[in-house]
């Protein structure tokens, strides 16, 4: 597991240092120092040696998005024509705000980035009048896409500390009016939506293919994130055998989305 070091006195060649041991994150510290996160692949002793210090102040990691991001602190991100902005720093103008909780989305994992890219392309070119958000963790897909002028968004997810997550998120966004939440899968709802989007693991996604095709309207758009890049073919697969056909492939550090379209 990854773990935290600060350092008050540094050299010239200590970024570089830090870089070379793979850091997976630095920052500038108060009174000219250092903070970095740095692999368990590289332990304290390592570092230590390879900076020319007798000790160093090991601390543990944070993990954001459930653990699958690391990160010093969270930090606001833009992605496509959205900003995504920590709700504990200042507010920025048109910026989605989002608390650091333990529900997965903050916008930095590489599959919610995809989604994101995906969702504001497609609503760029038409926007639909709602979207469907199935397994929607902190929120982050459905409010990105009210505040991406989409008027209203359903999104359901089977843990109910995420949609206690998500509806704070709506609440301080000012977009709750807007958003309808359930608890349950798209075997538990009914209706279909010109939008429907997925941020969930490859095995639920393939599983769920025959239900959530279900759940998008007359050549509606489906986008799928969570994807290995070496599982993209199972998931086409299977999304085509319902029906659906492959318009774009979007990748990022060996994860893939999926965007298709209904062919009713």
């Amino acid at each position: 597991m990854p773990y935290r070091i600060d350092l008050q006195v540094t050299g010239d060649d200590t970024l570089d240092r830090l870089v070379e041991l793979g850091a997976l994150d630095v920052e500038s510290a108060a009174g000219g120092g250092i903070a970095a996160l740095l692999p368990d692949s590289s332990t304290p002793a390592e570092v230590a040696l390879a900076l020319g210090l007798d000790r160093l102040d090991v601390s543990p990691a944070v993990g954001r998005d459930e653990g699958s991001v690391w990160v010093l602190r969270p930090r606001a991100i833009q992605i496509g024509s959205l900003r995504i902005v920590p709700a504990d720093l200042e507010p920025e103008p048109g910026a989605l705000r989002l608390s650091d909780g333990a529900a997965f989305g903050t916008g930095l994992h590489p599959t919610t980035a995809l989604c994101l890219e995906a969702l504001d392309e497609t609503v760029r070119i038409k926007t639909p009048d709602s979207v469907l958000d199935v397994g929607t963790g902190s929120g982050v897909l459905a409010l990105g896409a009210l505040m991406l002028g989409v008027p209203r968004a359903m999104a359901i997810d089977i843990d109910d500390e995420a949609l206690r997550v998500a509806a704070d998120n709506a609440r301080v966004n000012g977009l709750a009016a807007r958003l309808r939440l359930g608890h349950g899968t798209p075997e538990d709802i009914t209706g279909q939506w010109p939008l429907v989007l997925a941020n969930v693991l490859t095995a639920p996604l393939i599983e769920m293919a025959p239900a959530l095709s279900q759940r998008v309207g007359h050549a509606g758009d489906l986008v799928l994130s969570g994807i290995r890049a070496s599982l993209e073919s199972g998931v086409e697969r299977a999304y085509r055998r319902v029906g659906m056909r492959l318009l774009d492939v979007k990748s990022r550090d060996g994860w893939v989305a999926l965007v298709l379209r209904a062919s009713w």
